[in-house]
């Protein structure tokens, strides 16, 4: 009886997630515009300070941004907005992801530079709030996720297009404990979510004359989700026969990835979710690690710029946070840049960086006092596009 009464329980939740799910394929579906920032004046750029080291990576990185754009922020066509109550205590305080007066903020800003978030986990102090950067990529819609890996003397030129609003993160925290035996957790594959991130990774192949995407996926196992999501690809990647097109499963992907006699085979590279997650951060340690690497969240409306790690909560409390490397979140200003049309800029700050960070390295940073703070380091970001201007 126990078991009938638990099992019909789980029948309620799951349909009420089906019906959630079926109404975001409409959305989907009726699309809208992209927007086109040649036209608004002034393009305002939302700055979230985030959880942890955020606000130390996030203020040092702003510094070097309103230095890049300085002439544009004088002349009106920029302005830099910083939007309060995302951090952790704050949505905590609300028992919301993401509070309905931060999202309105948010929704007033074109482009968003966003520092990393806490997400709670089972076992640490906050309560189990879900995600609040997965509740930004849904609430604006950021379907896109990419993230750039190029380490020249590698040879690796690759860049990721991960998709952002689907997968097993868009119902992570809808899982359900049956009983205290049996928890089930779910994934979600939408053909017309697999379809705009597949279309978006050849199009940028094709603008940038990038000749092959590979798809990832775990289709020989998870057969109705990666199905649906491989046999898309398969199905768009015949609209583009300029570009040659395979897939990989995902594990062999890792392996490849540091396979030095495979591994420059691989340029444009889309996948779901998880997968994405996973594997743009072992792709960045060979630029560096995780601290070293940007990633961009797109949508047709909106766009979000970030770093890809977390907010390192240990440093902050070994007193090191003034040490953190904000370079990732100069390398997302840089693709936030070239997002809203300022290329040059863009370009001049990408190469300050490799100057900086792989190149010189007068300054190295080693996330402890033996090394130098993100604030010595911005400075010396900044002398550098100085010499370069």
């Amino acid at each position: 009886m126990i078991q009938t009464e638990a099992i019909e329980k789980a029948k309620e939740h799951f349909a009420k997630l089906l019906e959630e799910q079926l109404s975001r394929v409409d959305q989907i579906k009726a699309g809208e515009d992209w927007a086109d920032y040649s036209k608004l004046r002034p393009i305002i750029i939302g700055v979230v300070g985030g959880d942890g080291i955020g606000p130390y990576i996030t203020r040092e990185a702003v510094r070097v941004l309103s230095y890049v754009l300085a002439a544009e922020i004088a002349e009106g066509k920029v302005e830099l907005r910083d939007i309060a109550g995302l951090d952790i205590e704050s949505r905590v305080k609300v028992m919301k992801a993401l509070p309905e007066d931060v999202l309105a903020a948010l929704k007033e800003c074109h482009v968003i530079l966003k520092g990393p978030l806490t997400t709670p986990k089972k076992g640490d102090k906050w309560p189990n709030l879900e995600s609040a950067n997965v509740s930004m990529r849904r609430e604006l819609d950021l379907f896109a996720n990419v993230r750039p890996v190029k380490v020249p003397e590698k040879g690796i030129d690759w860049i990721f297009y991960r998709e952002n609003t689907e997968g097993e993160y868009v119902l992570g925290s809808k899982g359900i404990n049956v009983t205290d035996d049996l928890a089930v957790d779910f994934k979600v594959i939408t053909t017309p979510g697999a379809e705009r991130i597949v279309r978006l990774a050849f199009e940028y192949a094709r603008k940038n004359d990038i000749k092959k995407v590979s798809a990832v996926t775990k289709a020989n196992v998870i057969k109705a989700t990666d199905g649906k999501f491989l046999e898309t690809a398969r199905r768009v990647a015949r609209e583009y026969p300029d570009i040659q097109f395979d897939d990989w499963f995902v594990d062999i992907m890792a392996a490849k990835l540091v396979d030095e006699k495979r591994r420059k085979d691989f340029k444009v590279i889309v996948l779901p979710n998880l997968y994405g997650d996973i594997l743009t951060d072992e792709a960045a340690e060979f630029q560096g690690g995780v601290g070293t690497a940007g990633s961009a969240n797109i949508g047709k409306r909106y766009a979000m710029f970030e770093a890809i790690h977390g907010s390192a909560p240990r440093m902050v409390e070994e007193g090191r946070a003034a040490y953190a490397d904000p370079a990732s979140m100069m390398r997302a200003s840089v693709m936030l840049l070239r997002h809203i049309g300022f290329v040059k800029q863009a370009a001049k700050l990408e190469n300050a960086l490799d100057v900086c960070g792989q190149l010189e390295r007068k300054v190295v940073l080693t996330g402890r006092a033996d090394g130098a703070t993100g604030a010595e380091f911005a400075d010396y970001v900044m002398q550098t596009l100085g010499a370069k201007l």
